[in-house]
């Protein structure tokens, strides 16, 4: 049977098609499940095998971007997400689905030593160092072997990134050492070349440290990023695609996903 997708559709988010378009390309069965579905218990978390938190403006973006979307998962879902994570199960947060896991502590998770800060906001997205919306496309490296939506993948990635608020911040040099050190770092941002951004712009579009793109949990089965690879799953999806570019970069992170709960 295809693996069941639960894309999460709240007040302002507007990528819920794109994702779901991707997750039917790797053969998986997505169903768009707005918020209130779930606070009427018309829908069951148990009932999925995946879980996608789409881009978009959750909520307008008050208070912050993903701000009220994390505090609406802490405030009502605590039990169900929790138990969704537990259970292995591949759950991905992208642009302000990212925002909304950093805001509810789902990402980038805690071990012993991490849970002695759990009362302090240890990671963020903030806003872009160049202090305006970024629109463009991105490179990305997929790095950890521990997420399992990166794992094994090789090739570079080429997406686009729209966000005002995908600068990757930590709150002290330690989480920073974890995270390299227990391999939650799934993807950075490269040039095209796949040289190290060192923070150079546009490459890097955000002053995210170390070129972070995306984040995992230490399990490895949440991952959150700030750039779309919803949108370059076509070939013609790529702005050089009438100038020879080619491939669909985009869905290799949701083939992953896909072939892993397929799996489980």
């Amino acid at each position: 049977m295809k693996p069941r997708a639960m894309v999460l559709l709240a007040h302002g988010t507007n990528r819920d098609k794109d994702v779901a378009e991707a997750l039917t390309l790797c053969d998986a069965d997505p169903e768009i499940v707005p918020l209130n579905s779930l606070h009427e218990g018309k829908k069951r978390w148990s009932d999925y095998q995946m879980l996608v938190l789409p881009g978009g403006f959750s909520y307008a973006d008050a208070l912050g971007a993903g701000k009220l979307l994390g505090i609406d998962m802490q405030s009502y879902f605590t039990d169900e997400i929790q138990k969704f994570v537990m259970a292995g199960k591949p759950v991905i947060g992208i642009c302000n689905g990212f925002q909304a896991l950093v805001k509810a502590g789902i990402l980038p998770g805690e071990n012993k030593e991490q849970r002695q800060e759990s009362s302090k906001e240890r990671a963020t997205l903030t806003f872009n160092a160049d202090g305006h919306f970024e629109c463009r496309w991105v490179t990305l490296r997929p790095v950890s072997q521990k997420c399992l939506w990166t794992k094994g993948l090789s090739e570079l990635i080429e997406c686009p990134v729209a966000h005002g608020e995908g600068n990757f911040q930590v709150s002290n040099q330690s989480l920073l050492t974890m995270l390299n050190i227990l391999d939650q770092i799934a993807l950075i941002y490269v040039h095209p070349d796949n040289q190290p951004a060192n923070g150079d712009y546009p490459a890097n579009p955000n002053g995210s440290v170390l070129d972070i793109a995306g984040i995992c949990n230490q399990p490895g089965n949440v991952l959150g990023l700030m750039p779309h690879p919803e949108n370059h799953i076509h070939p013609w999806q790529h702005p050089q695609w009438r100038r020879g570019a080619m491939g669909n970069s985009g869905l290799l992170i949701f083939k992953n996903g896909v072939k892993y709960a397929e799996e489980g």
